[in-house]
């Protein structure tokens, strides 16, 4: 499996911006994908996840209202995005993308430890 995320920059306050992970090397046309992130000093933390196979999402309070995740199965590398607009400093960190299997329909589908595959990375910085 890889994930390769891009898309990240430095922007200020209220301004908007996409992340993208290009998802290849899985078997299961269904899977979940999830956006995580980590800002400084803090410790990594779920943003919101999405099934492939039938476009369940999920939100973490600190994003939700504010950040959309959407999948895109008909690209090759399957395409996953989260679009963040009105961006806030406290957004600042480094954004993550996740795979696994079913993890996203379960009763912890933001759970670092569920799941088993990363992206290096993006960078999002807001000031």
């Amino acid at each position: 499996v890889q994930l390769v995320e891009s898309g990240g920059g430095s922007v200020q306050v209220g301004e908007s911006l996409i992340i993208s992970c290009a998802a290849s090397g899985f078997i299961s046309s269904n899977h979940c994908v999830a956006w995580f992130r980590e800002g400084p000093g803090k410790e990594r933390e779920g943003a919101a996840s999405i099934y492939s196979g039938g476009g369940s999402q999920y939100y973490a309070d600190s994003v939700k209202g504010r950040f959309t995740i959407s999948v895109d199965n008909a690209k090759n590398p399957v395409m996953v995005y989260l679009k963040m607009p009105t961006l806030k400093p406290d957004d600042t960190a480094m954004y993550y993308c996740a795979l696994d299997r079913l993890r996203c329909l379960t009763a912890t589908p933001l759970s670092v430890q569920g799941y088993s595959h990363w992206g290096q990375g993006t960078q999002v910085t807001v000031s």
